[in-house]
């Protein structure tokens, strides 16, 4: 896999859902088109839902990785165009 820059960074651990959603889609709202977001969820709820809301969004994920009790999920917001 390519190399991905991370432009930003969320440890969303302990977040309930929707809340970890929605506090994903502020970030990445905040974010320039086409960069990359690393997000921390936790297992279960969270890892299931908010990879699958981000695509349904538009947005890309591009890698979601087990690390520490908890998931890394790399997300590149969509480009305003598509």
């Amino acid at each position: 896999m390519e190399s991905r820059e991370v432009e930003a960074e969320l440890d969303l651990r302990g977040v309930i859902c929707p809340y970890n959603f929605v506090k994903t889609k502020l970030k990445l709202d905040d974010m320039l088109p086409g960069t990359v977001l690393a997000v921390l969820l936790d297992d279960g709820d969270p890892i299931r839902n908010v990879p699958q809301s981000v695509k349904n969004e538009g947005h890309a994920v591009l890698q979601q990785e087990p690390v520490q009790n908890a998931f890394r999920v790399l997300i590149r917001k969509k480009t305003d165009d598509i």
